[in-house]
C-alpha cells in the first residue's frame, strides 16, 4: 500500500482543490474499512484476521498478481445490496476528497456467476450513489476482455435498458495482451449506434499495437492508460494531432510494475508534447492512494506546477463526456472555488 505521510499544510491544497476523475473502477475504489465489512458479512478470508492483514494482502508483485487480487476481492460482492453499499462508500470518499465529477467503471460481467444481472447491478449502484449528494458520478460499463466478445455484446444490449441511470459509455479492461481490441469491434460499433461513448484500456499490459488497435478497430473516444505509447513515435504524433485524451494512472502503473518508478513515468513527457492528459487513481481502494496524492507526487517528483495541476483538471473537463453546457458550468465551478484561486492560475488555450 502507498505510504503518503502525515498531512501538512502543503498537502492541504491538493486535498482542497476541486477535482475530476475519468478513470476510476468502483469495485477497486472500495475504502479498506468498507471492504473489510463486506468480507465479514461473508465469513472473512483465511489468513486475514484484521484490517492490517487485509492491507498487506493488497500489495502486488506485478500486474497479473493485481488482476488475481481483483478477482479475489470481487468474490465478496455477491448480492445487489453489496453494490449499493460499495457505491455509497465510494461516493462518500469522493466527496471527502472534493472530487466534483467522476466517470466510473463498473464490471457487471464479473458478477454473472453469482446470478447477478447487468440491469439490477446498475440500479443498485445508482441507488447507493443517490445517497451522497455533492458528487456527480456517471457510469461506464467495463465489458471485460476475459469473457469474450459475445458477452461484451450482450452487456451492451443490456445497458440500453438502464442508460437513464447515468450510464454514459463502455470501456474494455481485463487481460489486455491476451484479448486484442479487434475482437470487440462489433460490440463497440453497437455501443456507438446506441449513443454510448467509448474508451479502452490500452498500452498498459501490451505495447503500442494495443493502442493502435483501440484507435483503428474500436474508434475509441479516449484511451485508458496509454503508458507505453512512447515506444512508437508515430503513435505519439497521432495522439497529439488527434487530441485523443489519455486516462493516465501514474501510481497504479508504479504499483503494478508497469513502470519501475514515478520518476520514469511518461506523463510529464506526454504533457509537454501536447497530448491531452488526465490524471486518475484507477483503483484507489486497492492501492491505498487518492487523487490528491497523485497530484501532489506529480508536483514533487515530476515538477508539475500548481498552475499545471489546475490545467490538468481543466483538461479533464474537456475530455469528459459531459455536454458542452455542463462543461462550461463545471469550468466555472472549478475556477471560482477558493482553493483554485489560491493556485493563482491563468487559463490555457489547451483547455
Amino acid at each position: 500500500m502507498l505510504t503518503t505521510g502525515a498531512p501538512t499544510e502543503s498537502h492541504r491544497w491538493f486535498e482542497d482543490l476541486p477535482k475530476l476523475e475519468l478513470h476510476l473502477h468502483l469495485e477497486g475504489a472500495i475504502p479498506l474499512n468498507a471492504l473489510w465489512e463486506l468480507m465479514q458479512k461473508y465469513g472473512g478470508a483465511p489468513g486475514i484476521p484484521n484490517p492490517a492483514a487485509l492491507e498487506q494482502r493488497l500489495v502486488y508483485r506485478d500486474l497479473s498478481h493485481f488482476l488475481e487480487t481483483w478477482s479475489w476481492k470481487n468474490e465478496f460482492l455477491r448480492e445487489y445490496e453489496d453494490f449499493t453499499f460499495l457505491a455509497d462508500a465510494v461516493a462518500r470518499s469522493l466527496l471527502r476528497q472534493n472530487i466534483r465529477y467522476v466517470e466510473a467503471f463498473y464490471s457487471p460481467a464479473d458478477s454473472a456467476h453469482h446470478g447477478l444481472g447487468t440491469q439490477r447491478i446498475t440500479e443498485a449502484i445508482r441507488e447507493g450513489l443517490r445517497r451522497v449528494p455533492g458528487v456527480r458520478v456517471a457510469l461506464v460499463a467495463d465489458l471485460v476482455r476475459d469473457y469474450g466478445p459475445a458477452v461484451g455484446a450482450r452487456v451492451v444490449e443490456e445497458l440500453i435498458e438502464v442508460r437513464d441511470l447515468g450510464v454514459v459509455g463502455i470501456g474494455l479492461g481485463g487481460s489486455e495482451a491476451e484479448f486484442p481490441p479487434v475482437l470487440f469491434e462489433d460490440a463497440f460499433d453497437a455501443a456507438r449506434r446506441a449513443g454510448f461513448r467509448t474508451t479502452a484500456h490500452a498500452g498498459e499490459a501490451a505495447g503500442p499495437e494495443s493502442i493502435w488497435g483501440a484507435v483503428r478497430h474500436l474508434k475509441v473516444d479516449r484511451i485508458g492508460h496509454g503508458t507505453r505509447a512512447d515506444e512508437d513515435e508515430r503513435l505519439l504524433d497521432h495522439l497529439a494531432e488527434s487530441q485523443t485524451p489519455l486516462e493516465m494512472c501514474p501510481l497504479s502503473n508504479v504499483q503494478t510494475g508497469v513502470v519501475a518508478s514515478l520518476e520514469l513515468h511518461p506523463i510529464r513527457r506526454y504533457f509537454e508534447r501536447g497530448l491531452v492528459i488526465t490524471v486518475n487513481t484507477d483503483d484507489p481502494g486497492m492501492f491505498g492512494s487518492s487523487l490528491a496524492t497523485e497530484l501532489r507526487l506529480l508536483r514533487q517528483t515530476l515538477g508539475f506546477t500548481r498552475e499545471e495541476i489546475q490545467q490538468l483538471q481543466l483538461l479533464a473537463v474537456t475530455a469528459s463526456w459531459m455536454s458542452e453546457v455542463e462543461k462550461e458550468t463545471m469550468r466555472s465551478e472549478l475556477t471560482s472555488d477558493p482553493a483554485w484561486r489560491e493556485g493563482r492560475t491563468t487559463h490555457s488555450p489547451r483547455c
